[in-house]
């Protein structure tokens, strides 16, 4: 399945959004390179970050055929480790969809570090294609956008140390919701998956 055109336009979007609430932030934004503490713990990503992830490694196997190399040998060694109690279809890395499957979930690899992440300088080796989960992390969002319930942002417990509530909301970070939902409907797959296994498609 080929990328959707239109994720170009959600990621400079995103990308956008993201300088601009780390800009309004200044100081009160500590997201750095080398700060790893969102790059640890198996979080679930859907069909378009899966597809961003298998074109981005595609580009890198090309460019960069060592590099990419090794992230492939952190995935596998990632689900050596953690396989056993994937909460899903080992074979296709699709998660499962029943309530046991997601209650399994909750307590999955929490602090098992991203198989993108070079443990020696704390740098994602797939900044560029990396799923929107990560590139919301740290920034006040709005967590339930989606649904337009409730008035709650979240923010890294890092980030925004000593900030009033005024201050965090003046710092959100607005998303593209829409856009995403009509580039999924794209997708025929509707399965999520794990970062590892995205890896290695």
């Amino acid at each position: 399945m080929a990328l959707p055109a239109g994720d170009t336009e959600l990621v400079q979007i995103m990308d956008a959004a993201l300088a601009d609430a780390a800009r309004r932030a200044g100081d009160l934004l500590v997201c750095r390179l080398g700060c790893t503490q969102c790059c640890h713990g198996a979080f679930a990503i859907n069909p378009l970050d899966t597809e961003r992830l298998a074109a981005g490694m595609k580009a890198l196997r090309i460019a960069e055929p060592v590099l990419a190399a090794e992230i492939e040998r952190r995935a596998h060694a990632w689900i050596g480790e953690h396989g056993a109690d994937f909460p899903g279809d080992l074979e296709t890395g699709q998660l499962g969809d029943s309530d046991a499957d997601r209650e399994r979930f909750e307590d999955y690899a929490n602090d098992a570090a991203c198989p993108a992440l070079d443990p020696a300088t704390g740098r994602c080796d797939v900044y560029a294609s990396r799923p929107m989960t990560c590139r919301v992390f740290g920034p006040p969002v709005r967590m339930d956008a989606e649904t337009g319930e409730g008035e709650g942002l979240g923010h890294c417990e890092l980030c925004f140390v000593g900030a009033n509530t005024d201050e965090i909301a003046a710092c959100e970070m607005p998303l593209p919701y829409e856009l995403e939902a009509r580039l999924m409907e794209e997708i025929p797959s509707k399965s999520e998956t794990v970062v590892a296994f995205a890896l290695l498609r």
